[in-house]
C-alpha cells in the first residue's frame, strides 16, 4: 500500500499548529520541518505524534528539498502552519489517495480569514494551492518572496477549503507588508525596472483599483476595504524601495 505522508513546515508555529496537525491525521505519517523555533512548536508537534527534524532555514527551495530527503516515496500531503483542511476536503484528499484516477497531484481552494471574515472576493479566493501530490509529481517554483508547487503530470481539483488564517492582527500584517516590499523591489532591481515616488504612486493606484473594484473587494465588507488599502501600501512601498540606496545616508 502507498504511503501518505503529511508535511509541514514550521517556525514558531504554536497559534495554530495542533490544528493543523490534527486536520491531517489521516496521513501514515506526518513529518515536521522546523526551523529553530523559540516557541511550542516542536512541543506540540511531538505531542501530536509527528516525527520532527530541526534544520536551520535555507529558504523555501532548500528547506522542502531537505524535507523531501526524509519522505519515502508515495503521497504527499502538504499544509502551511497556519491552514487547517475542512471536513470536506479530508474526506476528498483520502477519496484521491485512494482513487487517484492516473493523476499524480491535486489542487484544493485556500479561503482565508482577514479581519472579521473568510475573503470571498477580493483576488483572495479561490486562490487554488496545490496541497496533495506524488512524490516525483510536482515542483516547487519561486516568483520573488512567494512560492508554490506544480504539477509535473496529470492534476485534478479537490472539493472543500484549506481554511487559511495568515494574520492575527494588523500589526503582523503589516511586518509581512514590509518584508514582501523589500522581496518584491529587490525582485525588481534584479530585472532592471525603474522605482520612484510616481510609479510608486501609480502602480499604489492601480493596486487599490485591482482589488476593491475589479476584484469585488467592495463586497467583502469593511475586510475588503482595509485589504486594498494595505495592498495599495504594499505597492507603493515595493516601488519606492526599488531606488532607495544611498537616499539614507551611511
Amino acid at each position: 500500500m502507498t504511503k501518505t505522508t503529511g508535511l509541514v513546515l514550521t517556525l514558531n508555529g504554536e497559534r495554530l499548529l495542533e490544528r493543523c496537525l490534527r486536520s491531517m491525521d489521516f496521513c501514515d505519517e506526518i513529518l515536521v520541518v522546523d526551523s529553530e523555533s523559540t516557541d511550542r512548536t516542536v512541543e506540540i508537534a511531538e505531542q501530536c505524534g509527528a516525527r520532527v527534524l530541526v534544520n536551520p532555514w535555507p529558504g523555501p527551495v532548500d528547506q522542502f528539498r531537505y524535507a523531501l530527503e526524509n519522505i519515502d516515496d508515495g503521497w504527499i500531503v502538504n499544509l502551511d502552519q497556519d491552514e487547517i483542511f475542512d471536513d470536506t476536503l479530508r474526506r476528498s484528499v483520502q477519496q484521491a489517495i485512494a482513487d487517484p484516477g492516473g493523476k499524480v497531484a491535486f489542487e484544493a481552494a485556500r479561503s482565508t480569514w482577514y479581519f472579521d471574515r473568510f475573503m470571498r472576493h477580493s483576488g483572495w479566493y479561490p486562490d487554488y494551492q496545490l496541497r496533495l501530490f506524488r512524490k516525483d509529481g510536482a515542483e516547487l517554483r519561486t516568483h520573488g518572496p512567494h512560492y508554490g508547487w506544480y504539477p509535473l503530470g496529470p492534476s485534478g481539483r479537490l472539493d472543500g477549503d484549506i481554511l487559511h488564517y495568515s494574520y492575527r492582527n494588523f500589526s503582523e500584517h503589516l511586518q509581512k507588508i514590509d518584508y514582501y516590499a523589500e522581496q518584491g523591489a529587490e525582485h525588481l532591481r534584479g530585472k532592471g525596472r525603474k522605482g520612484g515616488v510616481f510609479p510608486a504612486i501609480t502602480h499604489g493606484a492601480g493596486r487599490f483599483l485591482k482589488l476593491y473594484v475589479f476584484k469585488l473587494g467592495l463586497l467583502d465588507g469593511r475586510a475588503g476595504f482595509i485589504n486594498a488599502v494595505t495592498g495599495a501600501y504594499y505597492a507603493f512601498q515595493k516601488y519606492v524601495r526599488v531606488e532607495e540606496d544611498g537616499y539614507w545616508g551611511d
